[in-house]
């Protein structure tokens, strides 16, 4: 260790401010904060050497009975158990079960009662209540040999006791059969169900949690038998899918998967227009075009047909069916890769649908497989619904109406494709790297708001602001704390929810690599995070360790700061002191003039015409001569003289900053000079480890300050932009305001 002697000790302790107030060691590392590595996940954040995952495999048959709006369906199930410990029971999600009378969900729902209520908002918004039967209707659960199994349902899981236990390396092979009622999606709300178009007497229906699914087992939480209250979506196994749909003849079904069976469910013309499709890359072909569609809508037929599709290596499957169905669908070039980009729509979302689906559809793979890795499945699909988005593998249900008579605005077309844009992302975030959404919302739902965004910018540069932005999240990071969860809180406990899973996470993320990391580190790590997990299931301690091994830049302070508090982001300019190099034995000078409005701050004397005032914070600065005993201790190269001529004539500025809101972030300032230029510098968010509520910065400058800007292009979710100014600009008052307007008038 290199000898600083004391007096040097003690001059530089004294020109640094280490004030310890409010410590909160936010540039303390997150430690035990994060579970210890080990042979499954390790210190870089990378899957370890005895990474492992199970596997679940569906063989199913399905109906679905237009008349009576109801779902039946039987299902074998293939279990592997590739974990290192034998299983004696299995659970699966029943998540249909949300829907029953017994549900938890209501029952946990908090409300209260206003003097004037509709009938049927009372009925559900304050009592909770609902003559919807849903919910699964278990038949039967027997093993290969049609013997039962015992099993017990708890609400939205059920537990199958195994006749032994299953060991590792093992499978075991068993049936369900069960049936329920499809939901009202515009009634009921929800992720699937039926809209209902009483104009011609017909469905459509986005049938998705159809089938009773294994609840995921792993290294992390053994068991993941979180109940399903709403919030918190699907934690899922992946695995190989063949499923048998049954559906009224005159039906079009979009799935999850490949048709395996085209020549026995669509006209000779549909395969001849799909296989043109495949060589088709600038515009959409329509596979079933709106007269067609039209047409269909009539026909009600008494017939069925079974559509049958298969699906390798994901961890859901979903679909829609419809007799109003129009289908176009194109090509995207992908590297080696030719996936299929597709959308299925009535004619109410015509002429918006026909122009944009399949295009956002396209503009979305592109982009995210730039991001991450190429789209690995043969197809992506976007299926009109009138209400929320919900996104599975191959597959999603998006909203974006057009009015009756075919006219729409700006906002509704923007509307529209974003919410495709973010859904087909989803086949990324979490379909191929499988995060834990019972857990982690923020996991899916923030990555994927990021690249959106991303997307958007990309393809779509007229689209206005996006939510998930810094400048988007200001209103609520500076909010009231009492409504506020860290983005660290599992998603049924969340407030303010589109805030704390989408909006937060992607303003982090932007700020993260718009102003800390830079474009080229943060693309890279996110790239390798994508890379390293996709096929796999990550944890948020996954995330954060890739991003910094992949980088070398340490952002453990960032993700303590913006993930597990609610602080927010309030920095400001505190004072400015303004120094000028003087000689030692030199008279202050008596000429330096300061115009109003300029940072001096000064004011012209009035008792003479020669005689000026100094601006109150002007000091002069003296430069001595370094005393010999210093010498050895600077190591510099440089004598007095010269480091006196480095800064002669510059002026010196001393600036003072405050933390205010709690979060660290780095400072950016914009240095305003009088002559009307301006330069921007960055100061890493490292300023404040030492003390992480002021932070005190010398600059030099050949020109002179007029003012200064801190985060001008709003950058960092700062709640207060008044005080990011100095000298501060004094805000007009409302009653000010009032007394011009009437002297006016």
């Amino acid at each position: 260790m290199k000898y600083i002697s004391v007096s040097l000790l003690m001059l530089l302790t004294c020109t640094l401010t280490f004030g310890q107030e409010g410590y909160k060691g936010k540039f303390e590392q997150l430690g035990t904060t994060l579970p210890s590595p080990n042979e499954y996940r390790t210190a870089s954040g990378a899957p370890g050497y005895k990474y492992w995952q199970q596997q679940a495999d569906y063989d199913i048959q399905v109906e679905l009975d237009d008349e009576k709006q109801t779902i039946k369906g039987s299902e074998k199930i293939t279990y592997y158990n590739n974990a290192p410990e034998p299983l004696t029971y299995l659970w699966l999600q029943l998540d249909q079960n949300m829907r029953a009378q017994d549900s938890n969900t209501p029952i946990t729902e908090q409300s209260s009662v206003k003097d004037s209520l509709p009938a049927r908002i009372f009925q559900k918004y304050v009592m909770h209540e609902n003559d919807f039967e849903g919910g699964y209707k278990i038949k039967s659960v027997k093993d290969e040999n049609g013997q039962p199994l015992k099993y017990i349902i708890n609400k939205t899981m059920m537990k199958i006791d195994l006749p032994q236990a299953l060991n590792p390396g093992e499978n075991f092979s068993f049936h369900v059969d069960w049936s329920y009622n499809i939901n009202d999606r515009m009634q009921d709300g929800g992720r699937s169900g039926y809209e209902y178009f009483p104009e011609d007497d017909n469905y459509l229906y986005t049938i998705a949690q159809f089938y009773p699914r294994m609840a995921r087992y792993d290294d992390v939480n053994g068991w993941q038998n979180k109940q399903f209250l709403g919030n918190g979506e699907f934690t899922l196994s992946f695995g190989d899918y063949k499923v048998a749909i049954t559906v009224p003849e005159d039906h079009i079904v979009a799935s999850t998967g490949e048709l395996q069976n085209a020549k026995k469910v669509l006209s000779s013309e549909q395969i001849k227009r799909l296989e043109q499709a495949k060589n088709e890359f600038e515009k959409p072909v329509m596979i079933v075009n709106e007269e067609e569609a039209r047409e269909n809508e009539k026909t009600k037929a008494k017939g069925k047909k079974t559509w049958v599709f298969t699906a390798d290596r994901v961890r859901d499957f979903a679909f829609a069916s419809s007799r109003k169905f129009i289908w176009d669908a194109m090509a995207v070039k992908i590297n080696d890769k030719r996936p299929m980009a597709m959308s299925f729509y009535p004619k109410e979302g015509n002429p918006l649908w026909e122009k944009e689906s399949t295009l956002a559809v396209k503009n979305t793979l592109l982009a995210y497989s730039e991001r991450t890795f190429d789209y690995p499945y043969p197809v992506a699909i976007s299926v009109h619904a009138a209400s929320i988005g919900m996104e599975y593998p191959m597959i999603c249900f998006n909203f974006g109406r057009p009015n009756p008579d075919g006219t729409y605005t700006d906002s509704k077309k923007w509307g529209m494709i974003s919410v495709i844009v973010h859904e087909v992302g989803h086949n990324f975030f979490p379909m191929i790297v499988n995060s834990d959404e019972r857990q982690w919302t923020w996991m899916d739902e923030g990555l994927n708001t990021f690249l959106e965004n991303q997307t958007c910018e990309e393809y779509y540069p007229d689209m206005p602001i996006k939510f998930g932005t810094p400048q988007t999240i200001v209103s609520y990071m500076g909010g009231d704390k009492n409504f506020i969860r860290p983005i660290m809180t599992n998603s049924e406990q969340v407030m303010q929810f589109g805030y704390n899973a989408y909006g937060k996470p992607s303003a982090a993320l932007y700020t993260l690599r718009n102003t800390i990391m830079g474009p080229e580190l943060f693309d890279a790590a996110f790239k390798e995070y994508a890379q390293r997990w996709k096929f796999k299931s990550p944890t948020p301690a996954d995330f954060f360790r890739t991003m910094e091994d992949a980088s070398a830049v340490d952002l453990d302070w960032f993700w303590k700061g913006w993930f597990y508090t609610t602080d927010h982001v309030d920095l400001t300019v505190d004072n400015v002191k303004w120094y000028k190099l003087e000689p030692e034995d030199a008279e202050i000078e008596k000429n330096v003039k300061a115009q109003k409005g300029d940072l001096s701050q000064g004011d012209v004397s009035e008792e003479s015409e020669n005689a000026k005032d100094l601006p109150e914070n002007y000091q002069p600065l003296t430069v001595t001569d370094t005393e010999d005993r210093f010498y050895g201790e600077f190591m510099n190269r440089q004598s007095d003289e010269d480091i006196r001529k480095q800064y002669e004539g510059k002026n010196i500025y001393e600036v003072s900053f405050k933390n205010e809101g709690g979060l660290v972030m780095p400072l950016i300032i914009q240095f305003n000079y009088t002559d009307g230029s301006s330069e921007t510098k960055q100061i890493p968010a490292e300023i404040w480890r030492k003390n992480e509520n002021k932070a005190t910065k010398v600059f030099a400058t050949d020109k002179e300050l007029a003012s200064i800007t801190l985060d001008p292009k709003n950058e960092t979710a700062d709640v207060d932009q008044s005080n990011n100014v100095f000298p501060r600009k004094e805000d007009e008052s409302k009653f000010d305001k009032f007394k011009e307007k009437q002297t006016r008038e």
